[in-house]
C-alpha cells in the first residue's frame, strides 16, 4: 500500500505529464495553483475534509477539461478513473474524486448537482479563486487569444441570462466573460476561507475594469 505521499506524487508527475501542452490557463501551473489553494483552505477547515481527497480531486479535477475536447463532460471523469484505478485505491476514494472531477465546474451551477462533499466545496473554491484576482484576469485573456475571441466590443453585450448550454458555446468578447462569471464567484464561494480571499481579489477586478473603461472611453 503507497502512503498519501507516494499517491500524491504520482499523481502530480501524471498531472505534470498530461498537461504539458495545455493552453496557459489551463496548464500544470493552474493545477498547481488549485492544488495549494485547496491545502490551505483545508487547514482552515480543520481536520474535517479528507486530505487525501482533496489533493488528489484538486490535482485532477482539470485533467481533461471539456472545453478542449468538444464539450464531452465524461473524458475528464473517466481519464481520472482510469489513473486511480492504476494506483489500486479504495473505490470510495476513487468515487468521491470522480465526482469532485466530474462535479467542480461552474457551468454546473445552472443544474441542481446530485452530489456534493465538503471535499469538492473546498477544491471548488480553490479553483475559482485562481479564476479570480490577477491571476483570473490573465487567464481569462490568455483562453479567449486561444479561442480568437475579441478582446473587447462595446456592441456585443454580456449574456447574464444564460443557461448551460449557452454558456458552453459563448464565444463573446474577453471583458463580457467578467460579467458573465467571473464576479458573479465571489458571492458562490462555499468556505470561510475561500469565502474571504475572494473579496480581496474580487476588488482587485473591480479596480481593473474600473481602469479598462476608462481607457476604452465607455
Amino acid at each position: 500500500m503507497m502512503s498519501h505521499q507516494e499517491i500524491i506524487n504520482k499523481t502530480a508527475a501524471f498531472v505534470r505529464q498530461e498537461l504539458e501542452q495545455a493552453e496557459g490557463g489551463h496548464d500544470w501551473w493552474h493545477t498547481y495553483r488549485v492544488w495549494q489553494n485547496s491545502k490551505l483552505i483545508s487547514r482552515s477547515v480543520g481536520s474535517n475534509g479528507d486530505s487525501l481527497i482533496i489533493e488528489l480531486g484538486a490535482l485532477l479535477h482539470d485533467i481533461a477539461d471539456s472545453k478542449f475536447h468538444d464539450g464531452d463532460e465524461n473524458i475528464g471523469p473517466e481519464k481520472a478513473k482510469t489513473f486511480l484505478e492504476s494506483l489500486h485505491l479504495s473505490q470510495d476514494i476513487i468515487d468521491h474524486v470522480v465526482n469532485i472531477v466530474r462535479y467542480i465546474s461552474f457551468k454546473n451551477d445552472w443544474e441542481e448537482r446530485p452530489f456534493n462533499s465538503l471535499e469538492l466545496e473546498i477544491v471548488q473554491d480553490a479553483d475559482r479563486l485562481d479564476a479570480i484576482g490577477a491571476v483570473g484576469i490573465a487567464r481569462a485573456f490568455s483562453f479567449g487569444g486561444h479561442k480568437g475571441n475579441p478582446l473587447y466590443d462595446p456592441d456585443i453585450a454580456p449574456h447574464t441570462a444564460m443557461d448551460k448550454e449557452t454558456y458552453k458555446k459563448r464565444n463573446g468578447p474577453t471583458i463580457n466573460h467578467f460579467y458573465e462569471k467571473l464576479l458573479l464567484l465571489k458571492d458562490r464561494m462555499n468556505t470561510p476561507e475561500g469565502k474571504s480571499i475572494a473579496e480581496e481579489r474580487h476588488q482587485f477586478m473591480e479596480t481593473f475594469l474600473q481602469q479598462f473603461f476608462a481607457e476604452v472611453g465607455k
